[in-house]
């Protein structure tokens, strides 16, 4: 055993690892490089992390060790739970050998004879400088070991005193929250069978008020693709942590003799504001041999322009439109494969409809590859509907509990491929149709969580091994066909995970088509996933993709916001073809280097906020006119400028320029309008009700007109002569 501490530096980050003689090694130190040590500085770095022994607790001051267990003197949360035959509750490890890496991590042995265990732990330092942990657990028992969690902890510095995590739903993935960092627990599972939409793809602590640009902040992301925990805890000492692990039902997990629990990897990073903090995760994917290297090719999907109506002459015909426009990859979307008329029946028969596709799928992949395009195909290889071939024949490859099935969702249950046999059936249909076909790119859905995942034949809990199958899957698939591009979707963005992202090239962010709304979501997806990673598609039905296009956006992990050019989109045609795809696909989308400040928001009658922050309109008195919203800018003409419609809720304005320069027609809430040259005036909020001031009358809202989204609780009025006792209809300009 090393009997003295561990320096691992690499990528700008240091990592001191502490001896301890009740366990294993305590992590003292993770932050900014410490530069070469010298075995004094070395030392005194260790003795200023050590807690002195205080009243009231026990004799030996607990550590925040690798893995903190009861034995060694910890009561926060345990690093691992678990039993033999309900015996064997308390192990303590005795630490075998500490050696470091020549890959600049380090791993450490620990056995507990008694207890019949071994670990390893398993510290990685990237050349990016994160910091990554994976555990191995072994029972050396002559019996069983069920284990219920092991988890890897990250200790926090201690001016932590605020956490940011994401949450969210199906079109709002990835939304912000944040908070104090106090005495107890703050946890955030998921038991959905993946992440899911309201996961965290980050869970961060840091100063008070840290933000991207300032502020130490430390994070942690699970890589895993199945139910999962991450949480952040301070002790009533102060010691504060973030710790990940997998989420385990009872006996998921049994080890019998000699079986090992690998965890899944848990990644910490760490920087100077959140964008430092991110760069690392970015640095660290970009430098993967199998990271996407090409430019992402304009792509095409079928699905809202046709359905399940396929039809090889009108499918040619969208083809030949795509390729006049510059689209480089066509996607046939669901639909293709026997028996699927609707979305209620034939998943999982992933055989060539002969009644649709007589000749196979050669006709339309022969048309698009003649018309210089990749084609890909849509599949959902975990999911089975009831009404179809294979459950009606194989009704014991569901993932069900005994004698009934889950509660639907989308009308589908899910296959285990963690069974064996399921697990041959799709990799066999998946290898068929992928090699008789020339298909450059699948997309490879998941629509629904998981519920009462148990195997139909054992009933034991079945998520573990299903991840572990889909894994498998995936990597075989990539071995027998090293082109073949992979994006992973699953219900737009709930699957969103470094685990999936080691064997895709790029997932889905969100099914949301608002080029506004989806902002946020990208902004924090990209707090761990770098923007090539990063699926989107703009259009649809009600946003025409000439008015979608200069909204196109996507974090970078450096300082601001950068504009990405056309072909990192994703082009999605609407039941009409694709008008409007020609801006896209021929101009870059039009990007301000930073969002504009923050303004002052209007306030309601209880002190709310009220819609986004401000946007302006501006331009000569008859001339054009440039649109600013959320640093985003636009040039339009002169003359009515109709943006309405979905864009409205997020502040796209609808308004017409008047001879002098004011504005006609709809002011919508959230805009701010003023014209070039004119003297800027500030517009008071007035509130509504008794005593309450109000307009003059509509000229003053066709100077300014400053944002809230309920007009009936804020009425925004002219400057000066407001008059009392206003109402909200008069307010209106």
């Amino acid at each position: 055993m090393t009997s003295h501490s561990l320096h691992l530096s690499r990528g700008g980050t240091s990592v001191v690892l502490e001896p301890h003689p009740h366990g294993l090694p305590v992590l003292a130190y993770w932050g900014p490089a410490l530069g070469d040590l010298t075995t004094d500085e070395l030392s005194a770095v260790v003795t200023a992390q050590q807690p002195q022994r205080v009243s009231g607790g026990i004799d030996v001051p607990a550590r925040l060790t690798l893995l903190p267990l009861e034995s060694a003197g910890w009561q926060g949360t345990p690093g691992l739970i678990g039993d033999r035959g309900g015996a064997h509750l308390y192990p303590r490890f005795t630490v075998a050998s500490m050696e470091s890496r020549h890959d600049g991590g380090a791993v450490i042995e620990a056995r507990d004879d008694g207890a019949g265990l071994a670990l390893a732990v398993h510290v990685g330092l990237t050349a990016s400088g994160l910091l990554s942990q994976r555990l191995v657990l072994t029972n050396t028992g002559d019996d069983e070991y069920e284990v219920r969690s092991l988890n890897a902890f990250f200790p926090l510095h201690p001016t932590a005193a605020e956490v940011l995590d994401t949450t969210g739903r199906h079109l709002r993935e990835r939304s912000p929250q944040r908070h104090e960092l106090t005495t107890g627990t703050y946890a955030r599972t998921s038991r959905r069978g993946r992440p899911g939409a309201d996961a965290t793809v980050l869970l961060a602590a840091g100063a008070k008020g840290f933000g991207f640009e300032h502020g130490l902040v430390q994070g942690i992301h699970l890589a895993w693709s199945g139910n999962q925990q991450v949480l952040a805890e301070k002790t009533p000492a102060g010691q504060a942590f973030l710790a990940a692990g997998e989420v385990l039902s009872p006996r998921e997990v049994v080890l019998a003799p000699g079986g090992s629990y690998s965890t899944p990897e848990a990644i910490g990073s760490w920087g100077d504001g959140l964008n430092e903090l991110s760069g690392r995760f970015h640095r660290d994917l970009r430098s993967r041999a199998s990271h996407p290297q090409r430019p992402r090719p304009v792509t095409l999907n079928t699905w809202e322009a046709v359905y399940f109506d396929l039809d090889l002459p009108r499918l040619q015909a969208l083809a030949d439109r795509a390729a006049s426009l510059g689209v480089e990859r066509f996607v046939l979307d669901d639909g293709w494969f026997r028996g699927r008329r609707d979305d209620t029946s034939s998943l999982g028969d992933w055989y060539v409809d002969e009644t649709v596709w007589p000749d196979g799928l050669a006709p339309i992949i022969d048309h698009v590859r003649g018309l210089g395009m990749e084609f890909g195909l849509w599949f959902e290889p975990e999911m089975v509907n009831p009404d179809s071939d294979l459950a009606r024949t194989h009704p014991e490859w569901m993932l069900r509990p005994e004698g009934r099935l889950p509660l639907p969702g989308r009308q589908q249950q899910v296959l285990n491929l963690g069974n064996p046999d399921a697990y041959a059936y799709i990799l066999e249909r998946l290898d068929d149709i992928l090699t008789a076909n020339d298909i450059a790119y699948v997309k490879w859905d998941h629509n629904r969580d998981l519920l009462e995942a148990a195997d139909a034949l054992t009933g034991h809990a079945a998520v573990h091994r299903h991840v572990e199958a889909l894994y498998r899957l995936l990597d075989e698939l990539r071995l027998r066909h090293p082109g073949l591009e992979i994006e992973s979707c699953a219900s737009g963005g709930a699957r969103v995970d470094l685990g999936i992202l080691a064997r895709t090239d790029r997932i889905w962010t969100s099914d949301c088509i608002d080029p506004i709304e989806r902002l946020v979501n990208q902004k924090y997806t990209g707090l761990v996933v770098p923007p090539e990673l990063l699926g989107m598609h703009v259009g649809g039905p009600g946003l025409p993709l000439d008015r979608a296009r200069p909204y196109i956006a996507l974090p970078s992990g450096n300082r601001h916001l950068r504009p990405l050019r056309h072909r990192m989109g994703h082009l999605r045609s609407d039941r009409q073809g694709v008008p409007g795809a020609r801006a896209l696909c021929r101009a870059p989308p039009v990007l301000a280097p930073r969002p504009a400040p923050r303004r002052r928001r209007a306030r309601g009658p209880r002190g709310s906020r009220h819609g986004p922050a401000r946007h302006r309109l501006r331009g000569p008195a008859a001339g054009p006119v440039r649109l600013h919203a959320h640093g985003l800018e636009r040039e339009l003409p002169a003359g009515a400028a109709d943006l309405s419609g979905p864009g409205r809720r997020h502040g796209v304005l609808r308004a017409a320029r008047g001879p002098r320069g004011g504005t006609a027609g709809e002011r919508p809430i959230g805009a701010r309008l003023a014209p070039v040259g004119a003297r800027r005036r500030t517009a008071p909020v007035v509130r509504a009700g008794p005593g309450a001031g109000g307009p003059a009358g509509p000229r003053a809202a066709a100077r300014t007109v400053a944002p809230h989204r309920a007009p009936r609780r804020a009425v925004l009025g002219r400057p000066s002569s407001a008059r009392a006792g206003a109402t909200p209809s008069t307010a209106r300009g």
